[in-house]
């Protein structure tokens, strides 16, 4: 196990407290929740202060956190031309869905949500760009592991928190084997309420200009909506549009 710097890793649990609070948080609220006390929490928030972190309210005296963070996150996405390239792409596809339109990255056995375009429904979904999900129980996460070697797919998954998150996920390995050929067999891969009940999602891998899955497209909906005849129709348009993006980043068939 490497060695952790007490310092940081205080630090960061500060961080990680402050963003899930939207209206900031008191210092003692703050020492609560991460286990510290009051007059280490302080020091730590006033070098988060001084390196432009956190905000601290002058009138409630809460803590918040700036957008520094973002900013600095954004720098690496911006980088990724996927990104650029996906833009207009997630947009048709979402209006001609009128479902959410997704766009992924894996890193280690997660997916992180990088880009999100919404349809015209009034029923919305709860995701959000930066969100991570795990691999194995989203359809843009089993895609991906489907289209890379089994070495990293054995790997992924003993990294993973396996979990039954719903009665639909799938938790052991070998039925995961059987799940990856099926999916490699049609082209996407289909989340049957596995990660949340409720909601059905198709995913599609994109590929680099080195034939490598380098990030993934998904169409999510209700399943009262994604039935299995708009799952047929929305997977042939969301293999074009996946194919497309792919060829963009170079990637020939």
């Amino acid at each position: 196990m490497k060695e952790i710097v007490q310092s940081v890793d205080r630090a960061l649990s500060i961080l990680e407290a402050l963003s899930d609070q939207e209206q900031g948080s008191g210092l003692s609220d703050i020492s609560k929740q991460i286990d510290l006390h009051k007059s280490t929490v302080h020091r730590l928030l006033g070098t988060l202060i001084a390196r432009g972190y956190v905000e601290q309210d002058a009138e409630t005296n809460r803590y918040s956190l700036t957008m520094k963070l973002f900013e600095l996150g954004n720098k690496k996405v911006e980088k990724l031309d996927v990104l650029t390239i996906s833009k207009p792409y997630l947009r048709e596809l979402a209006d001609q869905t009128n479902e959410v339109v997704h766009l992924v990255i894996r890193e280690g056995a997660e997916v992180i949500y990088i880009d999100k375009v919404e349809g015209d429904h009034t029923l919305r979904m709860h995701s959000r760009i930066g969100r991570r999900s795990p691999l194995y129980c989203t359809a843009v996460g089993k895609v991906m592991m489907a289209y890379s070697d089994e070495q990293k797919r054995r790997v992924w998954w003993q990294k993973s928190n396996i979990e039954e998150k719903t009665p639909f996920t799938i938790i052991d390995y070998e039925k995961m084997q059987e799940e990856i050929k099926k999916i490699k067999a049609q082209g996407y891969a289909l989340d049957e309420e596995e990660n949340e009940i409720g909601v059905r999602c198709i995913g599609a891998p994109i590929f680099d200009h080195q034939g490598k899955v380098y990030a993934a497209l998904s169409i999510s909906g209700p399943a009262t909506r994604m039935t299995a005849e708009k799952v047929d129709e929305f997977s042939i348009a969301l293999l074009e549009y996946s194919q497309k993006i792919s060829k963009e980043l170079g990637y020939h068939i």
